[in-house]
């Protein structure tokens, strides 16, 4: 299989589920991110919440770039081959002091993706520290199957239903996963992971890109989509995701909306609470 990992590096997420760090930008370019980021943020007014946490890339031409580096692509086939869908986007941002945090959970409990397969890339565009609210994890907690999980709705919790495992987390074995801006760390869709309050002066900022191999299905829902972002997809289980052409164009906002309510949809599904935006 093609790709940029180093074989010690495949076998480190063969063996932890998890490889980090992986240099993808520049210090320069996580710095031009975050600059369009914090752009976007000052026209809506805010942080990015609700549903303009996900699919952005259906919105933003440089969160298109994103997912689509050649360097972070790179990475990513030498885990799951060369032909790629960008399921999702979902970003993670952690003010100061705000108190937001995630749970121990598993990415892949409410996804419904047939097979379940797929890799979170998570790109920092501030520093990752234990202090700002860096991601813990269990090493080769992936290898089990999906464990119970529980709604918790909790305030301050960041996933869509402040899920959480219901059976113990060996907490004692978790490390953090520190990254300077421009570093990624890809992780498998099981192994158990969480992260604290940001308790830095500064903001945590990070884009997680949910990439699957073209052959998964979506099972929950019958109007899902996704951009192919490498190869080429001969199954057509999704929609395909145009590029946008400039920040907050008519066409790119009501794509997104529609992708946004679709994510919605899916990660809401079954649950006992009738959720109409995301928390």
């Amino acid at each position: 299989m093609a790709g940029s990992l180093s074989p010690e590096a495949v076998g480190q997420y063969e063996t932890d589920g998890v490889v980090w760090p992986v240099d993808v930008l520049t210090a320069e370019e996580a710095a031009h991110y975050r600059g369009r980021l914090e752009a976007a943020e000052a026209k809506l007014g805010g942080p990015l919440r609700s549903n303009m946490m996900f699919k952005t890339h259906l919105l933003f031409p440089w969160v298109d770039e994103l997912i689509r580096h050649p360097r972070v692509l790179d990475a990513v086939e030498s885990l799951m081959g060369p032909n790629i869908l960008a399921w999702n986007t979902h970003w993670f941002i952690k003010e100061p002091g705000d108190g937001r945090f995630v749970g121990w959970h598993q990415d892949m409990t409410y996804w419904h993706l047939e097979p379940d397969i797929a890799v979170s890339a998570w790109i920092a565009l501030s520093p990752v520290t234990p202090e700002s609210g860096a991601m813990q994890m269990v090493k080769g907690t992936h290898k089990r199957e999906i464990v119970p999980h529980k709604d918790t709705w909790k305030d301050g919790a960041m996933l869509s239903r402040g899920q959480e495992i219901a059976v113990d987390v060996n907490e004692a074995e978790a490390f953090d996963l520190s990254l300077a801006p421009g570093q990624m760390s890809i992780h498998h869709h099981k192994i158990f992971h969480a992260s604290p309050a940001n308790v830095s002066n500064d903001r945590r900022i990070a884009l997680a890109v949910r990439y699957i191999p073209t052959y998964v299905r979506q099972a929950a829902i019958s109007d899902d989509s996704a951009a192919l972002v490498r190869g080429e997809d001969t199954f057509g289980h999704f929609a395909p995701e145009p590029r946008p052409t400039e920040d907050f164009d008519e066409a790119g906002q009501a794509r997104q909306i529609a992708a946004s309510d679709a994510q919605r949809r899916i990660l809401y599904s079954g649950a006992e609470v009738d959720r109409t935006t995301f928390r």
